[in-house]
């Protein structure tokens, strides 16, 4: 078992023993907290890493002494410090840092994301997904099964129906066009992309590849409001949260989206690449 999961797992014991200690179940914190009941459980089984603000809020709704709740503060500061590993595979593995970036996507009001690779794991199909975590799976050299991850992957999804958010998604055509998975997954997903860039609070950019790019897609980023940065690489995720990183990518993303494809013209190059897999599939 990794330093980090053990390190989570620490913490999400001693969370539990302060809930038990003021004699409240896990449903009596969570309606204190004004949280999902499975919040709590996924915090104490270390299927989600606890941020500052989660143990605070804790702390307080169990009425916890003052130097328990450094402590607590003290390990989730390790924690956030260490950033989240994509190779953290031992306990909860994948899925638990799907539930991390699910957590951070429910709190913010307006996203903005752009993806130079793939197509992005907010606007993936369940068998698109399922072949993205397969690759994931084979580099790590796991033994992990992936549908825990592609379900919370497609739970994610759930907020692009939210009207009180905002999302602005910026991919490349060769996002687009990198295969990953049969012909008939490709085409399943250009169908599900043409139908999310119609959804009103949701504006999709496609940069052709005919467009000079104003900078090298080196890696993607996603942006929550105007706090967090995180920018993945091949084995961790990056969170940024000062102010002038959080500038530095959000003159990139607009640098970006001048280049990019948006509605009908946007709808238009997905359409060029899905017909470069014949005849599309029926759904």
């Amino acid at each position: 078992m990794t330093t980090f999961q053990q390190a989570r797992i620490d913490l999400g014991l001693r969370l539990r023993q302060l809930r038990e200690a003021a004699k409240l179940s896990g449903k009596d914190l969570a309606a204190r907290l004004q949280w999902q009941a499975s919040k709590v459980s996924r915090l104490e089984n270390a299927r989600q890493t606890a941020t500052e603000e989660d143990v605070l809020a804790w702390a307080e709704g169990v009425g916890a002494p003052a130097d328990a709740v450094d402590q607590l503060l003290a390990l989730a500061v390790a924690l956030g410090v260490r950033q989240a590993d994509w190779g953290q595979q031992d306990r909860g593995g994948m899925a638990s840092i799907q539930e991390d970036i699910r957590e951070m996507e429910s709190k913010a009001k307006a996203m903005r994301v752009f993806e130079g690779g793939i197509v992005l794991g907010l606007l993936q199909t369940a068998e698109y997904a399922r072949n993205v975590l397969l690759r994931l799976k084979h580099a790590f050299q796991t033994t992990e099964a992936v549908d825990s991850s592609v379900r919370v992957r497609m739970q994610r999804q759930e907020i692009l129906y939210d009207p009180s958010r905002t999302f602005r998604f910026v991919m490349t055509e060769g996002a687009l066009r990198t295969k990953m998975g049969p012909d008939h997954v490709m085409r399943g997903q250009y169908d599900r992309l043409l139908a999310v860039s119609t959804l009103p609070n949701v504006r999709l950019g496609i940069i052709p590849f005919e467009h000079d790019m104003p900078s090298a897609p080196i890696t993607g980023f996603w942006m929550f409001d105007e706090e967090i940065v995180l920018v993945p690489t091949r084995t961790k995720e990056v969170r940024l949260t000062e102010l002038h990183e959080i500038g530095f990518y959000s003159r990139l993303f607009e640098d970006y989206c001048k280049v990019a494809e948006f509605d009908e013209a946007g709808r238009a190059v997905i359409m060029r690449v899905l017909n470069g897999y014949g005849k599309q599939s029926p759904h």
